[in-house]
């Protein structure tokens, strides 16, 4: 049989159609032969679905004798965490983040946390669940409760990265959209109060609810921000925090209820981590650099560029040491957690910025002026590549620069832009930056947008 549920480097698809019961358990089985492994770490978060799914898989393991160290109801991050932590050979997810309700999927590491792809073993992992053929089961599979060890270690490794004395009186609304986010806020909250600090918590869909009541959490889309953005107004919050489905994305709006784009708090991070230690390497997505490069130019670290998504990310940071890197999706990534990304490690780190006398307003207002983006603008078109060749033909001519690490980037000197071909569905996604000069993003917006769609206005 042919599985489409497989990615470039993770599990998702349409329920009963891409992914079921039964191919849930021959991954199981397979992740188990493929990698070798003997121990895994299993969690899921709060769709319905993701709990015959996980059933399931954990079946699929037992099968092949392994030891599950289950996580249950948990984040993403934390079965990253996880599996260094307890020392296994591998870790899976059940999860499908922000797709919508029909979806399901899992995210998986190998040994160390790494992530896996078609060149370390999700190939091969493929390739055996679609022969289905496994023999008989093997005798030796345990399942163990590891769900309150795993998050006391993973809340003391979150904390280690903020300096709980440096932080001020500060009002944080938080929305965790119905997702797995709530306990482990919950218990990262507990951790700090434990320790002193001096911050209080409006919390806001709280509690895990895999129907999602109030919509798909997935705070990227501008249609899902103004809730938010009303409820820290409301709250008088000095910071509003929200995460998606698995928490490990975390978006940020500041005291006015504004929204801040990821590039800008890929930037401040960045700065906070040179200011630890200068001149250290930063891995960045190549969709909006020019604000990322600024700062972590002169602050004296080395900006490196990488392709868009978690793998690849991951894999540029273990390969040059990198100590943080981000993207403007709101993936944060973080060389001491298991160089990996975390939706609870950058609101920390938020919050001790501004615990300096500052608002997040005042801090990316100046980033803003000399660095605006047009935000990420996705295109369903008939024809991407013949879409993607009409926008080259007309601007190469006048092109400074050509990078093709991921789609098409043309720096046309004042301005730049990068358009991507999505893998999985016929959408082109573009933006745009430019050094000052706001009141230009739009005319060349549209000027891009007429040759994706020629014909319209």
């Amino acid at each position: 049989m042919t599985l489409t549920c497989f990615k470039a480097y993770d599990i998702r698809g349409r329920l009963g159609v891409d992914l079921d019961d039964a191919i849930a358990h021959s991954i199981g089985r397979a992740f188990a032969q493929a990698l070798p492994a003997r121990k895994v770490v299993v969690g899921r978060d709060c769709r319905a679905s993701s709990h015959h799914l996980t059933e399931a898989l954990i079946a699929g393991l037992l099968a092949e004798g392994v030891t599950v160290l289950d996580l249950g109801l948990t984040g993403t991050e934390e079965m990253y965490h996880a599996t260094t932590h307890f020392d296994a050979d591998g870790g899976i997810t059940v999860t499908a983040s922000h797709n919508p309700i029909n979806y399901n999927g899992m995210k998986i590491v190998r040994r160390g946390s790494a992530p896996l792809d078609a060149a370390t073993g999700l190939s091969a992992i493929r390739a055996l669940a679609e022969a289905d053929d496994f023999g008989p089961a093997k005798p030796g599979g345990t399942r163990l409760d590891i769900s309150a060890p795993a998050r006391a270690a993973y809340v003391q490794t979150v904390l280690s990265f903020v300096d709980v004395a440096a932080l001020r009186p500060l009002r944080l609304l938080v929305n965790a959209g119905n997702g797995t986010a709530g306990p482990t806020f919950d218990a990262i909250a507990q951790g700090l109060a434990d320790l002193g600090a001096p911050l209080t918590f409006v919390r806001m869909h709280h509690d895990p609810d895999g129907s999602f009541p109030h919509g798909i959490p997935n705070p990227l889309l501008p249609e899902n921000r103004p809730a938010t953005a009303a409820a820290v107004l409301a709250a008088g919050a000095d910071l509003g925090v929200a995460w998606d489905g698995d928490f490990d994305r975390c978006f940020f709006f500041d005291h006015l209820g504004q929204f801040i784009d990821g590039e800008y708090i890929v930037g401040l991070l960045a700065a906070v981590f040179l200011a630890k230690e200068p001149g250290a390497r930063i891995v960045h997505d190549p969709r909006v650099v020019w604000n990322t490069q600024d700062i972590v130019g002169a602050a004296g670290g080395e900006a490196v560029q990488s392709r868009t998504g978690h793998a690849f990310l991951k894999q540029a940071m273990r390969d040059t040491g990198a100590v943080y890197g981000g993207e403007m999706s709101a993936h944060h990534y973080f060389r001491d957690f298991v160089f990996c990304d975390s939706g609870m490690i950058p609101w920390l780190l938020i919050a001790e910025l501004i615990s300096r006398g500052t608002t997040l307003a005042d801090l990316v207002a100046g980033r803003k002026a000399a660095f605006p983006s047009s935000g990420e603008i996705n295109f369903t078109l008939p024809d991407p590549p013949a879409a993607i060749a009409r926008v080259r033909a007309r601007y190469e001519p006048a092109t400074q620069a050509i990078d093709e690490t991921d789609g098409l980037s043309f720096d046309m000197g004042g301005w730049r832009f990068n358009l991507r071909s999505s893998n999985t569905e016929p959408v082109v996604r573009l933006n745009v930056e430019s050094r000052g000069h706001a009141d230009q993003l739009q005319a060349h917006v549209a000027a891009i947008s007429a040759l994706l769609h020629p014909g319209q206005s």
